[in-house]
């Protein structure tokens, strides 16, 4: 691919549209039918490329959550995945801190994953607490474990060391397609 030339393209497993095929969205497009196919969620829990819109230091900034799954009724943020090749482990922290900063409450889980593999972090203690895609909680315990919880918000007080954190991350991303700044 040269630099004027558009990227390949693949087709996006829940719109069977032809999307950029950049960064790591193949390992996405595998998630999303493990999601589907095996663990039973429905398409409509899945959100993709979720919008996040901070401020650190009084100025914007604007990144994206490669996916989040929703459960309960009505539905609300139950995990958080950050879509990755290579190393897991080195993208644990960025979805942790994206967990913690997403919405007025963290959502409860992080996951970093390539598609084949899964680590889930528990987004309160930012520790992991399974290993493998198999591990992944299905409709039914998701919907459970929510109910169970009583949202909290993360500490103001950790809220601008968490979208540091975060940003520093996202920054760090290439072969992305990063949302426009909007004021």
């Amino acid at each position: 691919m040269t630099p004027s030339s558009p990227p390949p393209t693949i087709e996006d497993y829940l719109t069977g549209n032809l999307i950029p095929d950049v960064g790591a969205e193949s390992h996405r497009q595998t998630l999303l039918r493990f999601l589907v196919e095996e663990k039973g969620y429905a398409r409509n829990t899945l959100w993709v490329d979720a919008p996040i819109r901070i401020t650190i230091a009084g100025s914007p900034y604007h990144a994206k959550i490669d996916l989040i799954v929703q459960a309960g009724d009505p539905p609300a943020p139950f995990m958080a995945f950050k879509c990755c090749a290579g190393s897991l482990g080195s993208r644990e922290r960025e979805i942790v801190a994206a967990a913690r900063i997403f919405g007025p409450t963290p959502i409860p889980l992080a996951v970093v994953s390539d598609g084949q593999d899964a680590i889930v972090l528990d987004t309160a203690s930012g520790k992991s607490i399974s290993r493998g895609l198999k591990s992944l909680p299905a409709p039914r315990e998701a919907e459970k474990r929510l109910a169970d919880m009583t949202p909290a918000p993360y500490p103001p007080d950790r809220m601008k060391r968490e979208k540091l954190i975060f940003r520093t991350y996202d920054l760090d991303n290439v072969n992305i397609i990063r949302p426009e700044a909007k004021p």
